[in-house]
């Protein structure tokens, strides 16, 4: 189910480059302690967890690793414990990384998310990026292009979730950012909640059910 790694390696830049355009937008500055459109997380938080995408694929793609592979995307969802565990508590999320960092402050946030996708983009043009890429917290790792999809997720998603915040619209995302998740999305929200509930959703208003993929 991977798309092309070349495509990936094309698209996430992009997609983290519109991310940074909105973490840094004044309106994220100015509510940054409000609470978020997430459970028990500040605006701050969220943006400091979107900005997080880029920095962990800074970090990740030029790591070896001996960590067993994963045959697709999907399969890290289908795998991690947070999908099945529903939304974190207050205590989870106030001692977890997104409100640390956020105690950091917007201009920190800023530096660092931009750093980042520069040195993402410098790593995937000049072919220094690791075709096996390892994600120690949850003790596998996925092709280059799997992982990539799994971050285009997060950044897609989580800029939904931050321009609500703030009363911002959407950022509108180019198809081969798009697409990728939306397929991802998909497949996952078939798995969980079947075909019958996705069919109905999508064309019969009159019977819509629950079909995240989440």
């Amino acid at each position: 189910m991977s798309r092309p790694v070349d495509a990936l390696d094309a698209s996430f830049p992009v997609a983290a480059s519109i991310a940074l355009d909105l973490i840094r937008r004044s309106e994220v500055t100015e509510r940054w302690s409000d609470p978020s459109a997430l459970p028990h997380l500040s605006v701050g938080g969220l943006a400091c967890h979107l900005g997080r995408q880029a920095v962990r694929a800074a970090e990740l793609l030029p790591m070896p690793t001996d960590l067993p592979v994963l045959e697709a995307a999907d399969n890290h969802y289908e795998r991690a414990a947070w999908v099945s565990e529903g939304s974190p508590d207050k205590n989870t999320v106030a001692s977890g990384s997104d409100e640390a960092d956020a105690a950091r402050g917007a201009a920190d946030l800023h530096a660092r998310s931009a750093r980042a996708v520069e040195e993402v983009g410098d790593l995937l043009s000049r072919g220094a990026a690791r075709e096996v890429v390892p994600i120690p917290w949850q003790g596998w790792a996925l092709r280059r292009g799997d992982f990539l999809l799994t971050r285009q997720l997060e950044i897609v998603v989580h800029s939904d979730d931050l321009a609500v915040s703030i009363g911002v619209p959407t950022p509108e995302f180019p198809a081969d950012v798009f697409e990728p998740v939306r397929d991802l999305l998909v497949r996952l929200a078939v798995r969980r909640r079947g075909q019958s509930a996705l069919i109905s959703a999508l064309s019969r208003s009159e019977r819509a059910q629950d079909i995240s993929a989440f």
